[in-house]
């Protein structure tokens, strides 16, 4: 029997949906991901999809005015202008797809410009069109991003609380309180992992048991890309994960044959469950921030950065494959570093 493969998987469902969306956009689209099959993820091609169906949604309904725009042709297309594009940039502020109303910030936008100038390049270069019309339009101004973390720092220690209302259940309803007793041992390892580590919820989420190794602190990881990495983790996070799986062993029968790390309901715990299990408890110590785990990631490349001053080992323990991209990310700790250096000289 195959082993399970968390990643395999989820490639396999990114392209199933990916030839649903195909049969409802227009017949030339399929050949833009035939394309640009060797060079992107299935996750990245199944976004892309996402993005240009809103696009020809678009088009049908302000452009062309048609019904159905799996209608709309080449020669729509070679209709099109860079004012049609910036026209749409301004719809993506408040539009409405399958009857839901929905809206796109800066970042948003900005990605859904970046899937156009993909695909209107690709068509350029193929000789499907004469014109790139879409590399005449700017992308939209993005300010940075607040770089929102949990504190720890001395009398206000955010991370410390938080472990502990995993492990007490203090602030939660008693609904909530129902579900802690089953879980507290496995969330309290979800939460150390991420803590611990800067783990990304898709690596957290494709771990296996085997992938686990205690007799060196380490486990490893499927990063973006699918390359596979060994991180390593200290004694407060071993601890969590051996109570977890001590405590999986004593329903045998059911667990011994599920080769994911952290279960759910139904076999392999999903990502809405993580995103959910975070949510929960971080709302109790911090009800102002919108902690995720993506923030927790922040939290603990944060603390990396303040203890070792290497922006390198952020960037590495990371997977971070261009350190301007933990630069951009710890500015403003950078920042606290250069004002405690110039602090250190003394002049008399």
């Amino acid at each position: 029997m195959k082993k399970e493969n968390y990643f395999e998987q989820r490639a396999l469902s990114c392209e199933d949906k990916i030839d649903r969306i195909l049969k409802e956009l227009p017949y030339f689209c399929e050949t833009f991901f035939v394309g640009i099959g060797n060079t992107t993820s299935p996750l990245t091609r199944l976004n892309y999809a996402y993005d240009l169906r809103v696009f020809f949604d678009f088009l049908a309904k302000k452009v062309f005015k048609v019904d159905d725009f799996s209608t709309i042709t080449l020669e729509n297309i070679e209709e099109i202008d860079s004012s049609d594009i910036e026209l749409y940039l301004n719809y993506l502020n408040r539009y409405k797809y399958n009857g839901k109303i929905c809206s796109c910030n800066e970042y948003g936008k900005a990605r859904k410009l970046a899937t156009v100038r993909s695909f209107y390049k690709y068509l350029f270069n193929k000789n499907k069109i004469s014109t790139n019309v879409a590399a005449k339009v700017s992308m939209p101004k993005l300010h940075d991003k607040e770089i929102i973390r949990l504190d720890a720092v001395e009398g206000n220690n955010e991370v410390a609380k938080l472990i502990d209302t995993v492990e007490t259940g203090y602030g939660l309803t008693k609904k909530q309180l129902d579900f802690h007793k089953k879980n507290k041992i496995r969330d309290s390892a979800i939460i150390t992992l991420f803590l611990g580590t800067g783990i990304r919820i898709s690596e957290l989420v494709g771990l296996n048991v085997e992938d686990i190794n205690f007799t060196s602190n380490s486990f490893v990881v499927t990063r973006k890309g699918g390359n596979r990495a060994i991180l390593y983790f200290n004694d407060e996070v071993k601890y969590a994960l051996e109570s977890y799986l001590e405590e999986r062993k004593v329903d045998d029968n059911k667990n011994d044959k599920q080769p994911a790390l952290f279960l759910g309901t139904k076999g392999r715990i999903s990502v809405r469950t993580v995103q959910e299990i975070v949510k929960k408890y971080a709302k109790i110590v911090s009800p102002l921030k919108k902690i995720t785990p993506h923030k927790l990631r922040s939290t603990f490349g944060t603390n990396l950065y303040r203890s070792t001053k290497d922006i390198y080992i952020v960037a590495d323990c990371l997977g971070h494959n261009d350190v301007n991209t933990t630069k951009k990310h710890y500015a403003a700790i950078t920042e606290d570093i250069r004002k405690n250096a110039a602090s250190t000289i003394k002049l008399k």
